[in-house]
């Protein structure tokens, strides 16, 4: 493989950084992801269970000591319960748009990589041909090994780019269908919280 990379020529390099960096942003994103995952069910009863036992107080210290969105967009909709529904409403709402912006943080360079890895290949080729044609030019005779090299250049840096950006399509198609439930079910769960918070604490 190792040789292989270094036939590639040049251009292999910048493929190569692309691809680390893509692996960087995609491990961050999953160890973010699935610290933001948590068993929602279990979660929305304990803070129906606090409202009823001890009002908005007990449920407030029940987001804070839970990570992940739904538990901050249930913070900002229990700190607001005061100000009536409406005011709850609004804040979820807005809680929400920042959470969701948080969770598709970096996805978009996970797309540049995407789309660059295979472009760089793609000018790996034209390189790798235009090398062939010197190669010919310079030797004034067209042979297999003369032409052989350039067209190696060629076809290794297409193969090293399409294969970054299918690894990467794949882990950012995984990221973003976690997003998508993710994003469900912080809107599910938001709507039966606010129907607990009207029954339980009494929001007018």
């Amino acid at each position: 493989m190792i040789d292989l990379f270094i036939k590639g020529g040049g251009m292999m390099w910048p493929i190569l950084v692309l691809f680390v960096f893509g692996l960087a942003i995609s491990v961050e994103r999953l160890i973010t992801l699935t610290r933001a995952s948590i068993n929602t069910r279990n979660f929305l009863q304990k803070i129906q269970g606090a409202l009823k036992e001890g009002g908005v107080a007990a449920a407030i210290e029940v987001c804070s000591n839970t990570r992940g969105p739904i538990a901050s967009i249930f913070h900002a909709g229990l700190v607001r319960s005061d100000h009536g529904i409406e005011a709850v409403e609004k804040a979820i709402m807005n809680a929400g748009s920042i959470e969701m912006s948080f969770l598709e943080r970096g996805l978009i360079w996970l797309n540049t990589v995407i789309s660059v890895a295979p472009m760089l290949g793609f000018t790996g080729t034209v390189w790798g041909m235009i090398l062939a044609f010197q190669n010919i030019e310079a030797a004034n005779d067209i042979t297999p090994s003369i032409v052989a090299g350039g067209i190696s250049v060629a076809l290794l840096t297409t193969l090293f780019g399409l294969l970054v950006a299918v690894i990467i399509q794949i882990l950012n198609n995984y990221f973003v269908s976690k997003i998508d439930r993710l994003i469900i079910d912080m809107e599910e769960s938001s709507v039966e919280f606010v129907d607990s918070l009207i029954e339980t604490a009494k929001v007018k």
